[in-house]
């Protein structure tokens, strides 16, 4: 899967993972123009959409003359993809592992120390 490329995929995208259901371009567009500023074009939102798709990140299925838009995976799967993805650059993984672990809120480091501890007793991670 690709990465997302720019603000404007990134919050389509948002407006998507956030749904309950498959969304059409106007219904994507009035979440995205709400407070805006500065409104975005119905064609804007329709392209980016479509990159979407071209990209392997978005489905879309008939919906009258028109397509419904979902993603093809969730949110966290795809963030999971990134840190992988980032992961796999570097040689030296235990040096990385180390500094992001370092660095993120306490919290967050007690939720990915209890879900390794799972991991390794063999026990499902919810």
């Amino acid at each position: 899967m690709a990465a997302l490329s720019g603000s404007l995929e990134r919050a389509v995208m948002d407006v998507l993972w956030s749904a309950s259901k498959p969304l059409r371009v106007r219904e994507v567009l009035k979440t995205l123009n709400g407070g805006a500023a500065k409104p975005l074009a119905y064609n804007t939102v329709q392209t980016v959409a479509e990159r979407l798709v071209a990209k392997g990140m978005v489905e879309r299925a008939p919906d009258g003359l028109a397509f419904k838009y979902a993603p093809k995976r969730a949110r966290e799967d795809y963030v999971v993809e990134l840190m992988l993805g980032a992961l796999t650059e570097s040689g030296d993984h235990g040096a990385i592992l180390t500094r992001f672990a370092e660095s993120m809120a306490s919290e967050d480091a007690r939720e990915l120390l209890e879900a390794l501890r799972r991991r390794t007793s063999g026990k499902p991670v919810p």
